[in-house]
């Protein structure tokens, strides 16, 4: 792993740790809602492993928050400006895709904008839980994207604007031969 990955995975190791002390969360209880081992959970929070978006968003959604408030939160102090060369980054160590948050972090903001790379031929899924909280869209800005709700798979191109029904399990695929870049704007539900 590079330092560049260390830093990274400490960085949201801590931030883990610290949600769950907010929430007075033994290991334990976090492993039941997030359904992640206390083991693999401890090795996390230490920063000996860089975990995949799979687990992170079962571990985020335990919180009540997305993948993208967990990482940004763990990089950012906050503020309603983020320019450009400080928007947090990362890359799903299990899939090689890229997560961009593109929002300034704010308690009171109940929007947040991703853009995501997913290279061709990569599939991405999340289970329902996930977006138990939330709305969202999806905007096409490059490449295909098959996107699977459910049992409905929605066939995106470039320019096509996607909104998610109810939750339910979904799968992210870039069928190629280029990545798929798109937009995810999120609205917390409150």
């Amino acid at each position: 792993m590079t330092d560049i990955a260390n830093d990274i995975s400490s960085t949201i190791g801590r931030r883990i740790r610290s949600e769950r002390a907010l929430r007075d969360w033994s290991l334990a209880e976090l492993a039941d809602r997030s359904d992640v081992s206390k083991a693999m959970l401890s090795t996390i929070e230490r920063g000996k492993t860089s975990p995949t978006a799979a687990l992170l968003v079962r571990i985020a959604a335990a919180f009540g928050m997305t993948l993208s408030t967990l990482i940004a939160r763990a990089e950012l102090q906050g503020g309603s400006l983020l320019r450009e060369s400080d928007q947090p980054q990362w890359r799903d160590p299990g899939t090689g895709y890229v997560r961009r948050h593109l929002s300034p972090v704010s308690a009171d903001m109940p929007l947040e904008l991703i853009r995501v790379q997913l290279p061709a031929g990569t599939r991405v899924s999340f289970p329902a839980a996930s977006y138990a909280f939330i709305k969202q869209q999806i905007w096409l800005i490059g490449g295909q994207l098959q996107f699977t709700e459910g049992d409905v798979v929605h066939s995106l191109g470039p320019g096509d604007c996607l909104a998610l029904g109810a939750p339910c399990d979904c799968t992210f695929h870039a069928p190629g031969p280029d990545a798929a870049d798109y937009v995810v704007a999120l609205v917390r539900a409150r």
